[in-house]
């Protein structure tokens, strides 16, 4: 349909009118075996997740009951984008909001949280149920000490699936004109598998529902082989559990499929460079799933997943190379030398230096800018001549403001530790303990510098 024959949208009176009632997007740049497959995207939602649904629901649910009062205070234990649903929604309707979160969460999603107003609580991610610090015990427990705090608790709240069963199962069925063969979801809080899966089985009983679950979560396990697991850990946000959660009716899954976090983030980015679609991490997860299932088929099937939320929360993770080779995620040349410690590659134009006439406001604007605390100087010659750390600013700075129109060169360090690529790891220890950085160098060229963080991801790398 072109841009002028298409019906013009409509104007909304309130951002929480326009939840709801998303596109269907067909893709097709990606190999989906002999399967037609959709995406239902829920990132347009105005909070740009599919959460947005159950976050409206569960608060008008609980202003009818009278759990929750006119200048109260909602509480929710939630991976992001429950919280994000939730503060938009109490910011319109002027309510509080205290989210308590687990720490592997985005710093764009915490940024957001509390730019809408939330109260953020940060706990543990290495925590199972039961522990003091588990992040949904911590919520249950601040709303049952603190008076008009209500705890939504998404979990086993029966608006989470009811709002699906009402709305996202309704579009999904009118969308595909009733034709749909299998819809692939995750599980967060289960509401989508539970409300989606059991509207669509109604209608269609032959349905497959099909589960994308993270490697480490305890759920395919108990859908493929009726096996209890102990939970690992994984990094994909919002996606996966511990335990079963209330609401979940499993009975509905057909089969699962397990995705490690690379496939997940790896076929995120896929997506993004093939169909457009800058989509979140749990997106991985159901789109890689979802691609394993339709290329197993032998007929054709038309196929239904969701872009639960908007990638734009992950830029600093899953979308930055240099996250993703920091975590092994992407494939690195290896040497088998000190250069495989290097963070930023000097020869692959991965670093970021200073010229000795660099000034030092420009130099601080670089460290902030990069998140870096020291930098390497380099000569015409593209020699290193010197570094500048955040000490070398600070004594700079502490001369007086024209000090930082004055050039690094007189104030950088020039006594220089540098190592062959050739060294050990144990000659970069006595350097550390020195306080420096280790220039990694030969005759002919500058490679890049080792920080102890640096030693320290290699070290956890191998470790995993």
């Amino acid at each position: 349909m072109s841009t002028a024959t298409r019906p013009a949208a409509p104007v909304f009176g309130n951002v929480l009118e326009m939840i709801g009632n998303t596109p269907m997007l067909r893709l097709q740049r990606l190999d989906t075996g002999p399967c037609e497959l959709f995406v239902k995207m829920e990132n347009l939602n105005p909070g740009a997740s599919i959460k947005d649904r159950i976050a409206v629901r569960m608060i008008e649910e609980a202003e009818r009951s009278g759990k929750l009062k006119p200048g109260g205070t909602i509480v929710e234990a939630t991976a992001g984008n429950t919280g994000l649903a939730l503060a938009l929604v109490a910011a319109q309707k002027g309510y509080r909001l205290v989210v308590v979160v687990p720490d592997k969460m985005s710093d764009e999603k915490i940024s957001h949280l509390r730019a809408l107003g939330a109260e953020v609580m940060l706990t543990r991610s290495d925590v199972g149920k039961g522990h003091p610090e588990y992040y949904q015990d911590i919520a249950a427990r601040i709303a049952k000490e603190r008076p008009d705090h209500f705890y939504t608790d998404q979990f086993s709240n029966p608006a989470n699936p009811q709002t699906h069963y009402d709305t996202t199962g309704p579009e999904i069925w009118e969308q595909m004109e009733g034709r749909v063969d299998a819809f692939v979801a995750g599980v967060g809080s289960g509401g989508t598998v539970s409300g989606v899966g059991k509207y669509l089985k109604e209608r269609n009983p032959r349905l497959e529902m099909v589960l994308a679950d993270p490697v480490g979560s305890i759920l395919a396990p108990l859908v493929n082989e009726n096996r209890k697991v102990t939970p690992g850990s994984w990094l994909v946000e919002g996606i996966g559990e511990d335990f079963i959660p209330d609401i979940l009716d499993m009975k509905l899954v057909d089969k699962a499929y397990a995705v490690t976090d690379a496939e997940a983030f790896r076929t995120a980015r896929e997506l993004l460079r093939t169909e457009g679609v800058l989509a979140g991490s749990s997106v991985g997860t159901l789109l890689a799933a979802t691609l394993r299932y339709c290329r197993e088929q032998k007929t054709p099937k038309r196929v239904v997943t969701l872009i639960c939320d908007t990638g734009a929360k992950y830029l600093s993770k899953m979308f930055s190379d240099w996250w993703m080779m920091d975590n092994g995620f992407l494939e690195r040349k290896t040497y088998g030398d000190l250069r495989d410690l290097i963070a930023r590659r000097h020869l692959d134009h991965e670093d970021y230096v200073l010229g000795p006439d660099t000034p030092v406001l420009q130099a601080v604007k670089r460290m902030r800018m990069y998140g870096v605390s020291q930098l390497a100087v380099l000569d015409a010659g593209d020699r290193v001549v010197g570094i500048l750390d955040e000490s070398d600013v600070l004594l700079a700075m502490l001369k007086g403001p024209e000090a930082g129109k004055l050039p690094v060169s007189d104030f950088m360090t020039s006594r220089l530790e540098t190592l062959p690529p050739s060294a050990s790891v144990n000659d970069l220890l006595p350097i550390f303990r020195s306080d420096r950085v280790a220039i990694v160098a030969d005759d002919d060229r500058f490679y890049g510098i080792i920080t102890r963080i640096d030693l320290i991801n290699f070290l956890r790398k191998k470790m995993l």
